[in-house]
């Protein structure tokens, strides 16, 4: 198997056409079909079906997708820690956010790379932190925040903070204590994220050992979507307090500390121990665990700075 072929196979399922994918890639069309062919041969598998209109990928074709960005950008990796020796940070770095912490550090860690490392350009994913600890394992991220310290084979985890989750309603309602207990969640409609979400489980662990069976009235997987629902009296949430500080202090939203300590949830900042690192690699990953942690003392996170140790997975 060859680099070209792998690009000649990214090249031909982004086009959705060997004729486009031939004029983008400056190879003669026939030239092209042949090492697509060949490297089908290669793997056993037919990955893309052929039609008047162009091609378009395969199951097989899909799966082999993945891996092959992969290898072109742990190439790409290699040329960069090689050419940085000697030299200053550069090259795209991958991070992966969970939503409810980019809501709260993507504009501070953007801001901050864009004035100490010039050079690097940022690619900032934001999905359920179950996702990015697969993307992270693949080599499709290279560094992501996540949450839980519990050892996993092929990550190192670095704890940053532990964030309290807390009850979140509309601006209109009866006045709500500065803590609620746990056993009140039950009298209240909730708007909460769907059960296999991190969140969620949280929220569910931390009610079943007291018997509290929550009253949710709509299962919502978008944040922006769960804030307004709670902001017009559709059902309160129970969410980090960092995500909704800013309605909080603007008077859309209000909030009570939960009464438990299992409501909160630990944050860390992750990479794989599987991959060799770059200059920009290990440059982002130092300032974003700086931001975070300034963030924190200064107040701009609420959020508590643990004294735990780093772990290692």
């Amino acid at each position: 198997m060859e680099l070209r072929q792998l690009r000649y196979f990214i090249g031909a399922a982004e086009a959705g056409s060997l004729l486009k994918a031939s004029a983008r890639l400056h190879v003669a069309q026939p030239a092209l079909s042949q090492q697509v062919a060949a490297l089908e041969a290669e793997v056993g598998a037919k990955l893309f079906d052929r039609s008047s209109r162009g091609v378009t990928l395969t199951d097989a074709g899909k799966v082999f997708l993945v891996h092959a960005q992969v290898v072109l950008a742990d190439l790409e990796r290699a040329r960069d820690a090689v050419r940085e020796v000697h030299s200053v940070p550069r090259g795209e770095v991958a991070v992966g956010l969970p939503t409810t912490v980019g809501l709260t550090a993507t504009l501070p860690v953007l801001g901050a790379c864009r004035a100490q490392l010039p050079e690097v350009r940022l690619k900032v994913v934001e999905a359920y932190s179950g996702f990015l600890r697969e993307w992270l394992l693949s080599g499709r991220l290279d560094v992501a925040v996540l949450f839980g310290d519990a050892p996993e084979p092929g990550l190192y985890k670095e704890v940053l903070l532990d964030e309290w989750l807390v009850f979140v309603t509309g601006p209109e309602g009866p006045r709500l204590p500065k803590t609620l207990a746990l056993q009140a969640l039950a009298q209240w409609p909730l708007v909460l994220p769907g059960k296999e979400h991190g969140l969620r489980r949280i929220i569910d662990e931390a009610c079943a050992p007291h018997g509290v069976e929550l009253n949710v009235v709509a299962e919502i997987e978008s944040l922006r979507s769960v804030k307004l629902a709670a902001q017009h009296g559709l059902g309160a949430t129970i969410l980090p307090m960092a995500a909704v500080a800013e309605e909080v202090a603007a008077g859309q939203l209000r909030s009570a500390r939960l009464d438990s300590p299992a409501m909160t949830r630990r944050v860390v900042c992750a990479t794989s121990t599987s991959r060799p690192s770059t200059l920009a690699r290990s440059a982002v990953h130092s300032i974003l665990v700086g931001v975070v942690k300034d963030m924190v003392r200064s107040g701009a996170w609420p959020a508590r700075r643990p004294v735990d140790k780093p772990g290692r997975g």
